[in-house]
């Protein structure tokens, strides 16, 4: 027996899935998804097969004749939960499990008709990154196993359902219809994703449409306007586009993330709808995710960066070609500034600040940070200084080439790189990146003219000439720099000469209302409580709820502030806040 991932029951020594068929009728009465799942396996072979489950109610399980076939489901474990055990006959290579999901399945936000952009439409999502999509279909829940899968979806037929596969087709039965997809290209488990709402959508470009609430769809059609000339240069850095389509979902304010990389169809928070394209570089990092994870993918959450360090990478390459080397050498500046805060927040645990974790035992949603996403980037980058762009760039197309619709470990990678990197990993201490907590002493740091005149203005007021051409990321790097000691006269200023409070950027508004809460300067807190109730991104409220969770003052407006809104974020962003809440 082997078990290579230590979040799934997947043991190595038995058949892997090839197919899977998945049938789901979404009942918003109950909250619970009726469904039965057909996996159809890459090989006969008689004994056990062990699937991850997590609060399922199965229901039965037969094989192609309809015949039972034997199981137990195991009590549930912390972090993996419950283990379905199923015995195969010999010749046995395609079984169904029948099954319902529970009210509180991990992976599924309900939100009421209240908590949508229309008020009249109950909404549904799915978020299965990273060990979540057991709550939803029994498989073998580990990004090692890539599936082909086909899905129909039972839903109320004055809604809309759209999935991250291709569109099939729709029949209407009664006061229901179903919706038929096809995913023809092989996925990992955590790239299943759904939704149903009230939904329409509008064409961007040849190869990508935007869906979203009719409430807001005219905005996002406007926000996301430029995503084809974002794939073209995407494309003539990385290699052809294999998804077919890059189309958007704008999400409910619930969505625990910024993005979500599902093929065919990324999801996207609301907060990314600025007025003026400021925020679009989220687009560009989970459209640069269609090659770096999606198409090359870490073998488990023990490899994490090299989904997100290769994406951060190819995020910014994008954003350099279209936007410049200033930007993107500001947006490096922004990324190691959250590297350093992660490394602090991690210190207690330096284990979990190398890029190779070692996560028995630990739930990959409690070791999540930006340490992948930002100390993988700056190892990608210094390979890239030590062997020069065009190498390293040969380099990468070879790499996505070899490892296509396939899952690596972090030890593959490093055989690959050596081999075609001669003794660049040695020369930037690559090891230092892998496997020694914190960063090393050479890392690349960003530098650019803005940069340095950024780093004038600290702690002061700038002027109006100053601020002139300010991007909200420098913006946002003036502000998260200003010293906790600085005297609330300065704050006062700024939001009277900038009114920063009143900011419709989301990332400039989060990063002053931290800036002026941890340096005690308590005029926007009312802006930060009204926040706390508009959004359920977790970049927003770990920040917030951790500042004011620290202060003693403050700290009975952070839980008040909970159990107001809690039960509207979703399952994840819930149990990441309540882990704040319970250590101050």
């Amino acid at each position: 027996m082997a078990r290579l991932d230590p979040h799934s029951y997947n043991d190595s020594t038995q058949p892997e899935t090839e197919t899977l068929d998945w049938k789901a009728r979404v009942d918003f009465r109950t909250r619970r998804l009726h469904a039965e799942a057909t996996l159809t396996l890459k090989e006969a072979s008689a004994g056990p097969l062990d699937l991850d489950t997590r609060d399922l109610d199965i229901r039965g399980v037969v094989d192609a004749q309809g015949r039972p076939l034997p199981y137990i489901l195991s009590p549930p474990e912390p972090i993996l939960g419950s283990r379905l055990r199923i015995e195969l006959p010999a010749g046995v290579k395609q079984l169904t499990v029948r099954y319902r999901t529970s009210p509180e399945a991990s992976a599924l936000q309900w939100l009421t008709p209240s908590q949508t952009a229309g008020g009249q439409q109950p909404f549904l999502f799915s978020q299965c990154q990273a060990i979540h999509a057991r709550s939803v279909v029994p498989l073998q829940d580990t990004p090692r196993i890539r599936i082909r899968y086909r899905a129909s979806l039972r839903v109320p037929k004055q809604l809309k359902s759209v999935m991250a596969a291709s569109f099939v087709g729709r029949e209407e039965h009664g006061v229901e219809a179903e919706e038929h997809y096809e995913m023809p290209q092989p996925v990992p488990p955590y790239l299943l994703a759904f939704a149903v709402g009230s939904l329409t959508s509008k064409e961007l470009g040849p190869r990508s449409r935007v869906w979203a609430e009719p409430e807001a769809l005219e905005d996002a059609a406007d926000e996301f306007a430029g995503v084809d000339d974002m794939l073209k240069a995407a494309e003539s850095l990385f290699g052809p586009y294999d998804w077919e389509r890059f189309d958007l979902l704008l999400m409910p304010p619930s969505f625990p993330y910024g993005g979500m990389e599902n093929p065919r169809l990324t999801f996207l928070t609301p907060t990314l709808i600025a007025g003026d394209k400021s925020l679009v570089n989220v687009v560009a990092h989970e459209l640069a995710h269609s090659w770096t994870g999606n198409l090359v993918t870490n073998a488990s959450a023990e490899h994490f960066w090299l989904n997100e360090g290769f994406t951060v990478f190819a995020e910014r390459r994008i954003l350099e070609a279209l936007a410049g080397q200033e930007v993107a050498a500001l947006h490096a500046a922004l990324g190691r500034r959250s590297l350093d805060e992660a490394m602090h927040h991690f210190r207690a645990h330096p284990q979990l600040t190398a890029l190779r974790t070692h996560l028995t035992g630990v739930d990959p949603d409690e070791a999540f940070s930006q340490i992948p996403y930002e100390k993988g980037y700056l190892l990608l980058r210094a390979l890239e200084d030590a062997v020069g762009r065009p190498a390293f760039d040969g380099f990468l197309r070879r790499y996505l080439a070899k490892y296509r619709f396939q899952a690596l470990t972090t030890e593959e990678f490093v055989r690959f790189t050596e081999a075609e990197l001669p003794g660049a990993l040695e020369k930037v201490d690559a090891d230092g990146y892998l496997n020694r907590p914190g960063v090393p002493d050479s890392a690349p740091r960003p530098s650019s003219a803005r940069l340095e005149a950024l780093g004038k203005l600290r702690g002061k007021v700038p002027s109006q000439a100053d601020t002139r051409d300010w991007t909200p990321t420098e913006w946002q790097l003036f502000l998260e720099s200003i010293p906790t000691d600085t005297s609330q006269d300065v704050f006062r200023e700024l939001d009277a000469k900038y009114s920063l409070t009143a900011s419709r950027n989301s990332e400039v508004l989060v990063a002053w209302l931290v800036a002026a809460l941890r340096a005690g300067y308590d005029a926007p807190l009312h802006r930060a409580e009204e926040f706390l109730g508009e959004v359920g991104r977790m970049k927003y409220l770990k920040p917030l709820y951790s500042v004011l969770a620290s202060s003693r003052e403050h700290r009975k407006v952070a839980r008040a502030a909970f159990e107001r809104n809690g039960a509207r974020y979703h399952p994840i962003a819930r149990q990441g806040v309540e882990l704040i809440l319970s250590r101050a």
